[in-house]
């Protein structure tokens, strides 16, 4: 037979090789972990495109509740409601400020004296000596003694005549604060006795024709309060033009030795340019207790009527060649 007149070495036992360009057959039973990384980019991408949408349906949802917000809002505002509580708010404040405004007056109408002082006139012991010594009841004509002090001085004659006499010596330029440092003249001084012991500490005084020597006046008339009244009396200083200010307290700083402290709404010297708060000023002082002193500067053509209620202000009446001047000057 033919397959037996073949030979056994003709027949090749070897494998057949495997050839490299044949393709692999995937493990049908793998995961996708252990088949690549390259499987997995679709799952991701898909979750992703997920979270992107459900982003923008929020966003959305989000901007249509705020422009809903807003709308509601601009409805309250424009309504009754709304319109209701902003006017209750501002009766609120108006409200606040009828209750303090009426406990002020309350408190005012309690310090009003509904029912006048009687004043009892008593006849004068002058008035009865005069009768008598008159011819008609045949006694001898009296002499009229002369005037003594008026006003709230008339117990202080000796001590203002006594002061006023030390301020025509040598200056004394270490004396202590509110002390006079200067030298007061013989004029000054008779102006400052005829205000103290004659006008009783209110009325107008002929000016010296310079502001820095009505300084000087005012200075001394502060001493001798100084030693009257001590620190219940406060100095006010009324002229129109802050230069005229400045003036003054240069002047009061040089003669009673003050310093730029000495000067303001707690101290001892006030300066104003209008008189209404002048007067504003002094009344407050007599509320608590304390003596106003006001002076008034030589520019001031009129003294405002409020301030004649006061017990102590000074005047200085300018002539007129020092009213031209201080014209042409501003």
């Amino acid at each position: 037979m033919l397959e037996a007149s073949m030979p056994e070495d003709s027949i090749s036992k070897d494998p057949i090789p495997e050839d490299s360009s044949s393709p692999m057959v995937p493990n049908q039973g793998a995961t996708p972990d252990e088949q690549g990384p390259n499987s997995a980019a679709p799952m991701v991408t898909l979750a992703l495109t997920e979270l992107r949408q459900q982003r923008d349906a929020l966003q959305a949802e989000i901007s249509a509740l705020e422009s809903r917000r807003a709308l509601i809002q601009k409805e309250i505002e424009s309504s009754f409601a709304g319109q209701a509580d902003g006017v209750a708010r501002r009766m609120k404040g108006f409200q606040d400020y009828l209750v303090g405004a009426l406990q002020d007056l309350a408190v005012a109408s309690e310090q009003v004296e509904l029912v006048p002082q009687q004043v009892l006139v008593q006849p004068s012991p002058l008035d009865a000596a005069a009768t008598a010594g008159s011819p008609a009841t045949g006694g001898a004509p009296i002499v009229p003694a002369a005037p003594g002090a008026a006003g709230l001085f008339s117990q202080d004659e000796a001590l203002i005549r006594e002061r006023l006499t030390s301020f025509g010596g040598q200056p004394d330029f270490y004396a202590d604060a509110w002390k006079l440092r200067r030298t007061l003249d013989a004029p000054g001084a008779a102006c400052l006795e005829d205000w103290f012991l004659g006008q009783g500490g209110r009325g107008a005084q002929p000016s010296t024709g310079s502001r820095s020597r009505n300084a000087l006046m005012a200075s001394s008339a502060i001493a001798i309060l100084g030693e009257l009244y001590g620190d219940r009396f406060q100095t006010l200083v009324l002229a129109g033009q802050p230069e005229r200010l400045g003036e003054w307290r240069r002047g009061l700083q040089d003669c009673l030795g003050l310093a730029r402290e000495d000067f303001g709404p707690t101290s001892g010297i006030v300066l104003f340019e209008r008189a209404d708060a002048l007067i504003e000023r002094a009344d407050r002082l007599e509320e608590r207790g304390e003596l106003p002193f006001i002076v008034i500067d030589a520019a001031e053509q009129v003294v405002d009527i409020p301030v004649l209620q006061f017990p102590l202000w000074l005047a200085f009446a300018a002539g007129p060649g020092e009213i031209s001047t201080e014209e042409e000057f501003y």
